[in-house]
């Protein structure tokens, strides 16, 4: 298979995916309940898996545990992401049947935004070298900030993506049955679902400056990058449905998160001096989460204990 025909056969792949997601299962607005999300969670994870073993076949198992590592880094990275989604429903009052247009919209918007940073990226390192201590710098800063940080606030406010929108584009107060714009006395306006959308999209952006230097540190490979990215992205955007109760049983998870982003940083700055191996890297970081999952469960919060992390 070339890389041709394997980027047309992964991008239609997704479109048929998004299709079967926006005009099958999801044709009426429905509050998503447990049970189906994490039926499509388990779904995702099984297309990725067998994904993964296609790459095995076709390019070998060293590419096989680049996308693994790199599918586990951006699937794990990306549960703040959605966590801050979480907030940002609650901060506007979403309704619950309204939340997965936003998500489907949201995510489809950031596979677009991080396909454009992934080849960027790989882009400048290749023509500047000297761009992968920027990007590894990036990562353990990040890294520090996380673990330090404590409660996650929403202030739309701040926002500057927004701020211009609204100063340019008049929006209504409502949610008109889950419709991103609406007419008022004649005159076409945002409503306050459009608004939420807008927030997901530049929050993921953000993340996205976490995420993607993070799987650049596993594999310059923009295919590997992008696939193991697109299959996290969607994944994760089934199952957060599920995440409040996710957040509350494996609340050290957030420190591993931190730790994750440290280690990959230094293993992108130290690149020209130690050469780490893949399955090392895939060791590690999955003892970090397998790690913070197992001292959750063993030191449950405590009701009156307050902080995400």
């Amino acid at each position: 298979m070339t890389p041709t025909l394997a980027w047309i056969g992964f991008i239609l792949f997704l479109l048929a995916m998004l299709a079967v997601d926006l005009f099958i299962v999801h044709r009426r607005p429905h509050a998503v309940t447990l049970r189906e999300s994490l039926r499509w969670a388990a779904i995702w994870v099984a297309l990725a898996l067998l994904f993964n073993a296609g790459i095995w076949y076709f390019q070998g198992s060293r590419a096989a545990l680049e996308f693994l590592t790199g599918y586990l880094i951006e699937e794990s990275l990306s549960i703040d992401n959605l966590f801050v989604f979480l907030l940002i429903f609650s901060y506007f009052r979403v309704p619950e049947a309204y939340q997965h247009k936003v998500l489907f919209w949201g995510i489809l918007g950031a596979i677009v935004m991080r396909l454009i940073f992934i080849l960027s990226g790989v882009a400048l390192i290749e023509r500047f070298h000297w761009t992968i201590y920027v990007f590894g710098a990036i990562l353990i800063v990040s890294g520090v900030k996380m673990w330090s940080h404590q409660n996650a606030e929403i202030h739309p406010e701040r926002n500057v993506v927004l701020r211009l929108f609204r100063r340019f584009f008049p929006v209504h107060p409502t949610f008109e049955h889950g419709t991103f714009f609406t007419r008022v006395q004649g005159r076409r306006v945002a409503t306050t679902l459009f608004v939420v959308l807008l927030l997901v999209e530049t929050t993921d952006l953000l993340f996205a400056v976490d995420s993607i230097p993070a799987v650049l540190a596993i594999t310059r490979d923009p295919f590997i990058v992008f696939t193991s990215n697109a299959f996290a992205v969607l994944g994760l955007r089934t199952i957060y449905f599920a995440l409040a109760d996710l957040m509350k049983v494996f609340h050290y998870l957030h420190y591993g998160l931190s730790a994750i982003l440290v280690f990959v940083g230094l293993k992108m700055v130290l690149s020209d001096l130690i050469d780490i191996p893949i399955p090392i890297a895939l060791g590690v970081i999955a003892l970090v989460l397998a790690g913070c999952i197992m001292l959750s469960q063993a030191r449950p919060k405590a009701p009156t204990e307050s902080g995400s992390g």
